[in-house]
Formats: structure tokens, C-alpha cells, sequence
């Protein structure tokens, strides 16, 4: 056990984050997403597991740890709802809540069209799954760097 680190982030993801460098890109899905086979074509081919975690209470932990780029207009992306591009969903607005008070701002988020997104995702570092049954509960998030 380490102090401050919530006990969810295990070693292996941990190696994961501090490894990744400023515009890196992580993917945190939920259990419905091809996470394996999209995890194969990343940058580290690594895919951890968060079983019995959902995205939210993901976000919120990964968020202590995790800084979001500042340079970009939206470091964080979404799945579009299928036929509905437009639509953010409570798992959306849940998960920007929780960078939203990590970073102690409005942090930007858009969507992406649902096979754009898996192209994205396989030029990740890495992929991050929870146990997330909720539908669409799939994003990509732009690492940023520390300034203080």
C-alpha cells in the first residue's frame, strides 16, 4: 500500500500513467468495449482490468493522479451515441465532473463518432477497463504536464 495512492490504481497502472508522457493518450472503457483486441494494437499492448470499478468512481481516482493537457481544446473524448452525436449521457457528464474538479476548472470534452473511436483508441499507451455496464461509457483522455 502506498500512501495517497487510491487502492484501485495497482502497480502495473501505475507503471502505466508514469510512463506516459505529455499528449499520450489513455483509454478507459467499459466492460461492453472490444478491450482486448483494441489493447493489442496500443502503444504498450496493455490492458488492465478494474473489476468491481465503475467509470465514475474510476475518474475520480485516476483524476488525483492523472494531469489533463492544457494545450489542447478538449483533452478529454467520448463515444457518440449511435445515430445521436449530439447526446452526452450521464456517464459523460459524470466522468467531465470528475476532471472538472480535479483540474478545478471547465476542462473541455467532445465526442467521437463510434468506429472513429476505436481507431483512435488503438493508437493509445494503453487501454483501462472497469467493470462499467452502462452503455457508452468509453473515452480517451490526452495526458498534460505538470507546471508547479
Amino acid at each position: 500500500m502506498l500512501k495517497s495512492i487510491p487502492t484501485m490504481i495497482d502497480a502495473e497502472l501505475l507503471w502505466i500513467l508514469r510512463s506516459m508522457g505529455h499528449g499520450d493518450t489513455l483509454v478507459i472503457c467499459d466492460a461492453n468495449f472490444p478491450a482486448t483486441s483494441v489493447a493489442f494494437h496500443t502503444v504498450t499492448k496493455k490492458l488492465v482490468r478494474l473489476a468491481g470499478v465503475d467509470t465514475t468512481e474510476f475518474a475520480e481516482a485516476l483524476f488525483k493522479l492523472f494531469p489533463l493537457d492544457s494545450f489542447v481544446d478538449h483533452p478529454i473524448a467520448h463515444m457518440q451515441v449511435v445515430g445521436k452525436p449530439g447526446e452526452r449521457l450521464p456517464i459523460h457528464e459524470e466522468f467531465k465532473a470528475a476532471a472538472d474538479r480535479a483540474e478545478a476548472g471547465d476542462i473541455g470534452m467532445t465526442s467521437i463518432e463510434r468506429h472513429a473511436f476505436y481507431d483512435a483508441a488503438r493508437q493509445a499507451y494503453a487501454v483501462v477497463q472497469t467493470s462499467e455496464e452502462r452503455p457508452y461509457g468509453c473515452f480517451i483522455v490526452t495526458k498534460g504536464v505538470i507546471f508547479d
